[in-house]
């Protein structure tokens, strides 16, 4: 079994012991070749570049929850640590990477890329970084209590404990595709 495959599986466990959303294959995979239909970026690669499927948070009904600002527009960054994405992913999160992300359902609901991502401790997030992410108030204090919760649950999956130092993935990004209204 290829990395890949142990890491596709470990995630398909992981959808399956903690509820988390699994991809509705059939209607991504349409929603995707939609996308490379209209090629909204004008990529003449777009036929061939990856495009991972994901979802935000830990449970069907945050992935709808945080889905709501992103397609609103008020939801422009996230963050996820740095241990997670190197215990499920391939390939470092960098700028151009492609994400189709789906709701609670498992369904696709747009596509984005990724603009920036900066390498930050959890103690060092910025008040602008909170409010970008378009959650709750938007207060740095919102973000820092729901997000200790969030990583609270999360990284004892893969044996580990959050800390004030733990390296976040600070990511920006954009929606280069959606098909329906918010």
């Amino acid at each position: 079994m290829s990395v890949q495959d142990r890491r596709t599986f470990r995630k398909n466990l992981y959808c399956i012991a903690f509820g988390m959303p699994k991809a509705n294959k059939e209607q991504v995979a349409e929603f995707i070749e939609r996308f490379r239909n209209v090629n909204p970026l004008d990529d003449p690669q777009i036929a061939t570049r990856k495009i991972d499927i994901d979802y935000f948070g830990d449970s069907p009904a945050m992935a709808d929850e945080l889905l709501i600002p992103i397609l609103e527009g008020k939801k422009t960054a996230t963050c996820g640590c740095l241990w997670e994405w190197e215990h499920e992913k391939e390939a470092p999160l960098e700028p151009g990477y492609l994400a189709a992300i789906i709701d609670g359902s498992g369904n696709a609901r747009c596509i984005i890329e990724t603009l920036s991502v900066v390498l930050t401790p959890y103690n060092e997030v910025e008040a602008q970084f909170a409010f970008d992410e378009g959650e709750g108030d938007r207060t740095l204090e919102y973000w820092r209590r729901v997000h200790w919760e969030f990583f609270s649950r999360t990284l004892p999956r893969i044996g580990k404990e959050p800390s004030e130092d733990m390296p976040l993935l600070c990511e920006r990004f954009r929606v280069i595709y959606r098909e329906d209204p918010c």
